[in-house]
């Protein structure tokens, strides 16, 4: 009732000339949030940042995220679940039945309205072990509206198969670089580019890559320009800042 009566004065101010329909949008984006109780769905984050709700499915209970999809369902609103086990999205599939399920990104993408469209954004991962990673910030890019184009297995130990790619990634608006190992791919495809590289370190590798934490700090002090770094698997946040850059 809270959302709707702000609605309401909001709407009555508009109608009466009181404010102009950029003032409307503003105050959109500030109204308050659905409160189910141990959850709070914020319905106006897509007019903020151009993308609605994302939820991380661990550590939720099944009544958690049955409560939340009814709100999705109810509210037609675009969203996505991530890290999303089989299990968990067949439960939530029970309420919103044309959720679509991405097992490589473990993202579980519900879409009532076609996404904005944006610009292009290339995903590279360095080896094929780091593929659910970037397939994650490809998912997300591509649900906020992005043309993707992957470019997997290119990694610095065979680095000669990256160059013949390079016309293709050169054309993206924004690029995102998954590496895990020594996390050197990020600053080698950031000296050949015009583009930000975004870069997220993976939990791939041995024991002295303390899971991921090695890649992190190699891509922290790239030595190439443009370099921007995400959390260790962090492939949403990644596909989240791609998309903010590649936005028209």
């Amino acid at each position: 009732m809270e959302i709707e009566n702000s609605l309401r004065h909001l709407l009555e101010s508009l109608r009466k000339g009181e404010i102009d329909v950029d003032s409307a949008m503003e105050r959109m984006s500030m109204l308050p949030y659905e409160d189910l109780g141990d959850v709070k769905l914020d319905w106006h984050r897509s007019l903020r940042r151009g993308i609605g709700e994302i939820i991380y499915t661990p550590g939720k209970s099944d009544d958690q995220l049955v409560k939340i999809a009814r709100s999705i369902a109810e509210h037609r609103s675009n969203a996505i679940f991530s890290r999303v086990s089989k299990e968990k999205y067949e439960l939530l599939k029970t309420v919103l039945p044309d959720l679509e399920y991405r097992e490589d990104a473990r993202l579980g993408l519900c879409c009532f309205e076609p996404p904005r469209e944006r610009g292009n954004v290339a995903v590279i991962a360095a080896g094929s072990s780091d593929k659910p990673v970037a397939e994650e910030a490809a998912g997300v890019a591509e649900f906020a509206g992005c043309h993707v184009e992957r470019f997997y297995d290119v990694g610095v130990a065979g680095i000669h198969r990256l160059f013949n790619l390079l016309p293709k990634i050169r054309k993206a608006d924004a690029i995102v670089v998954a590496a895990g190992m020594e996390g050197a791919l990020p600053s080698v495809v950031a000296g050949l580019v015009s583009s930000i590289v975004i870069a997220v370190p993976t939990s791939v590798g041995y024991g002295a890559s303390f899971g991921g934490l090695a890649a992190l700090l190699s891509m922290l002090n790239a030595c190439s320009g443009g370099v921007v770094v995400v959390n260790i698997d962090n492939g949403v946040g990644a596909g989240l800042a791609a998309s903010l850059v590649a936005t028209k």
